[in-house]
């Protein structure tokens, strides 16, 4: 009895402590600068220590010059998340969310729904709650596409009548009256209140091919630099067996293959797109007749390729997954990926997560002491470039300016990247009056953009030192997606959603209790968790049986107390015994 009251009064004891700190937003940590030469020291670090074969393969393929690249994968019960790493440096993250569908490269079967000559677009029911955007010039085959090098025309006499830049508004209402069925993809999901953006034009992914039955030309990805590989390939794509009117582009992982890899993975296209057909022909109304893969088949596909040196996988369904994936496009690469078994997360072994957090900040620093300030609104993102302390070895004013736009534009196409922000963007660089350095300025830029897989413009400098540029927005960015209208503001601002604080919750206490295990693995832990009402109703709902097996997995004792004076933001984790807050 004695222990259960003692027990009690530490509880009100740590919620008095704690109370008035909850009611407030959590407070947005100052940015600090993650050096990348530790983050580049762990990288060779970690490539020293791989099989002797891969080391091997590795020197062969440019040795030192080559830069390690990984690819982490991180599952939980919420979100599953795959980090891409050059030399320990985040460069890419891809977040797929319990439930939540992956629409671009959906495939539907359609029905048009109304004309509008005004905008030149039609919209399409398609089964969904919005009706597509589909625009009069997406309808007909496209014209010739500047990325890729046409060496192959397999069109039919329809296909060569229209083209996607000459299409009248009398051609579209005559083929495609009211009501009438239309197959069309996503190529930009719903973002806002605005519906799917949609083509006629499909194109389906593979390994070493991109398939696009409605489109007859057949080309080269003008990634591929080397004239003499792009001969070879040409001869490769001219040998291929094509349906007419059915064309394939060779993707840039293509490079240095075999003609027998280009032959079995067209066949496994053609075998997808006939399953594909016989659902068309099978649905009467409008719906999906086809659904990308999930995010761990589509890493396989899209991102384990030669340059890939390691993939960790801390899920074992997952790492069988991709093992399975990978036997039946890349057995060679088996060897790659590995399951990480260590008590500590895989995200935070790697520093992962530290260089996360600067997604969601507004202000990023660099590496010389100056930042960016990233503003991010419906269609329109505002980077700009601060000097802040910058320092430089030079004294010079001249390379003082150029070396912090310069380390501005690398950190700016990097965050681009991460928080897969798109539409029009303009960063505004420190004024420069020289030509040649504002060149210099631009070029560097479009060489970082250039290895995007988004497609993107860099226009040149204008007279007030703003650098304009495009980028394609396929879907909602990454802010968009881990955030909610604000209850405080009335949509004025966002807090982060219930379930993004579920998360947090959960990973702190994961984190928290395994250094904790990691030097007593036998005593009960007993572990509060203030926090608000609306985040507590999350984890006693949807999340009960993940913290139900958070205890009984590592042996922990949870409580919750809930306040509306809360901030929905913020939470402490606390020791019920010592009431000293846990981090």
């Amino acid at each position: 009895m004695d222990s259960t009251k003692r027990r009690e009064k530490n509880i009100r004891s740590s919620i008095d402590t704690y109370s008035d700190e909850l009611k407030k937003a959590p407070k947005e940590p100052p940015p600090v600068a993650i050096s990348k030469d530790e983050l580049k020291d762990g990288a060779r670090k970690r490539a020293r220590k791989r099989p002797l074969l891969q080391r091997i393969t590795h020197a062969l393929r440019g040795g030192a010059a080559k830069p390690f690249v990984e690819l982490i994968v991180n599952s939980e019960p919420l979100e599953r998340r795959v980090a891409l790493l050059v030399n320990g440096v985040l460069q890419r993250l891809e977040v797929e969310r319990t439930g939540e569908e992956h629409r671009v490269g959906a495939i539907f079967k359609g029905k048009i729904q109304n004309l509008e000559p005004g905008l030149k677009a039609t919209f399409v029911d398609i089964g969904e709650p919005k009706n597509a955007f589909l625009h009069y010039w997406d309808i007909y085959p496209k014209a010739h596409d500047p990325s890729i090098e046409i060496v192959r025309d397999n069109k039919t006499n329809d296909q060569k009548k229209f083209r996607g830049n000459k299409v009248s508004t009398q051609d579209v209402e005559q083929h495609y009256p009211l009501g009438s069925d239309i197959i069309v993809q996503i190529i930009k999901s719903q973002i806002g209140s605005k519906g799917p953006r949609t083509t006629t034009n499909l194109s389906i992914p593979g390994r070493f091919l991109v398939f696009m039955p409605n489109n007859g030309q057949c080309g080269i990805s003008r990634k591929i630099e080397d004239r003499k590989e792009r001969q070879r390939l040409k001869k490769v794509l001219s040998e291929l067996t094509l349906p007419p009117g059915m064309g394939v582009i060779i993707r840039t992982a293509g490079e240095g293959k075999k003609s027998r890899f280009f032959i079995r993975d067209l066949y496994l296209l053609l075998k997808k797109w006939e399953g594909i057909q016989s659902k068309i022909n099978a649905m009467k109304k409008p719906g999906q007749v086809y659904q990308e893969p999930g995010l761990i088949e589509r890493t396989v596909r899209d991102f384990l390729t030669e340059d890939i040196d390691r993939v960790l996988v801390d899920d074992r369904a997952d790492y069988e997954t991709m093992i399975e994936a990978v036997t039946q496009i890349s057995p060679r690469s088996k060897s790659k990926i590995s399951y990480f078994s260590e008590d500590i997360p895989v995200f935070e072994r790697f520093n992962i997560e530290r260089q996360i957090e600067q997604t969601y900040q507004r202000r990023v620093p660099l590496p010389s002491g100056g930042e960016i300030v990233v503003e991010e609104t419906e269609a329109l993102i505002a980077i700009d470039v601060n000097t802040g302390g910058h320092r430089t070895e030079s004294q010079s004013s001249k390379n003082y300016i150029l070396q912090c736009n310069l380390e501005a534009a690398r950190e700016a196409a990097r965050q681009i990247r991460l928080r897969n922000i798109g539409g029009l963007i303009i960063v505004d660089f420190i004024d420069m009056r020289s030509r040649r350095d504002q060149r210099t300025l631009v070029t560097t830029m479009r060489q970082l953009m250039n290895d995007d897989k988004a497609k993107c413009n860099v226009l040149p400098l204008s007279p007030l030192g703003i650098l304009q540029m495009t980028r394609q927005r396929q879907k909602e960015s990454l802010s968009t997606g881990l955030h909610t209208s604000c209850s405080y503001c009335n949509g004025r601002g966002f807090v982060k959603s219930p379930r993004t604080i579920s998360l947090e919750i959960q990973r702190r206490l994961v984190s928290i209790i395994r250094h904790l295990r990691a030097g007593d693995s036998a005593t009960e832990l007993q572990i509060s968790i203030l926090l608000n009402p609306n985040s507590l109703e999350r984890l006693r709902t949807e999340d009960n049986q993940i913290l139900l097996d958070i205890e009984k997995h590592y042996n922990v004792r949870l409580s919750f107390i809930s306040d509306p004076a809360y901030h929905i933001e913020n939470f402490k984790i606390i020791d019920t015994v010592t009431e000293k807050e846990l981090q």
